[in-house]
């Protein structure tokens, strides 16, 4: 059970800051005029990165430094699945196993006996 909850707060970290962050972007970069979309979504991504850091803390793991090692590797592997869904982006193989190896040290970082 603590393995799913804890997969459950990175899943939902990782759509609080990929989706804070892409709103940021398309509020400075996006939309069709040059000057983006503008600050209201610029707001909300502030928004949503805030909240970001917040889930974060919910970890069952105490070790900051464990808990956003770990997260880089959800952040690499969710930042191609967003970019999919969101952007059209076609990752290739090498991206793909990029980003299960990522996964997989989460994994390790993660969920690796430690004898406690």
């Amino acid at each position: 059970m603590l393995i799913v909850r804890s997969t459950a707060l990175f899943l939902l970290a990782a759509l609080l800051e990929i989706g804070g962050a892409w709103l940021v972007w398309q509020g400075v970069r996006g939309g069709d005029s040059a000057q983006g979309r503008g600050w209201a979504w610029i707001g909300a991504g502030i928004v949503a990165l805030g909240l970001y850091g917040f889930v974060a803390t919910l970890q069952p793991d105490a070790h900051f430094g464990r808990i956003l090692a770990a997260y880089g590797g959800v952040f690499v592997a969710g930042s191609l699945a967003w970019g999919m869904v969101a952007d059209g982006y076609r990752p290739d193989r090498y991206d793909v196993a990029g980003a299960l190896i990522c996964l997989a040290g989460v994994a390790v970082i993660m969920y690796a006996p430690r004898g406690r």
